[in-house]
């Protein structure tokens, strides 16, 4: 039987890209990204609840992640899901659950790390589509 390991995530970025090397030259990105759900408290009230996922970004994935991504910017993002495990310095065991992402879109944009302003992605209305029309 043949198995699906995909996931499909829409949120904020938690926190800004983490760029690096490894050891032996391969680049990647690694940031938070934030999903919300809805759930009832222990009084029955329905409130709102984030949960933070690990993503991580290797090679032009990556470096196009660290240039144009930041903290609180949108993204939609597919990947699949994986589980490592690592030792740390003092020798204990950890285990992680990340998104290894294959596909990212930018759903809003800020300035670029340079400090370029980049294209904004912004709904447009039945004027504007028809304002649009005309001009064209």
């Amino acid at each position: 039987m043949r198995s699906l390991n995909r996931v499909t995530l829409m949120g904020h970025l938690a926190a800004d890209v983490d760029f690096r090397q490894t050891k032996t030259g391969k680049t990647l990105a690694t940031f938070p990204v934030a999903t919300n759900r809805m759930t009832k408290d222990k009084d029955g009230e329905k409130r709102e609840v984030a949960d933070f996922h690990r993503i991580v970004a290797w090679g032009k994935l990556g470096e196009i992640c660290d240039k144009y991504l930041a903290k609180g910017v949108a993204v939609y993002l597919e990947g699949k899901l994986i589980n490592r495990s690592f030792e740390s310095k003092s020798g204990e065991k950890h285990y992680r659950a990340e998104i290894v992402a294959e596909n990212l879109n930018i759903l809003t944009w800020k300035k670029t790390k340079d400090g370029d302003q980049e294209l904004g992605i912004e709904p447009i209305s039945e004027e504007k589509e028809e304002e649009e029309a005309v001009v064209a």
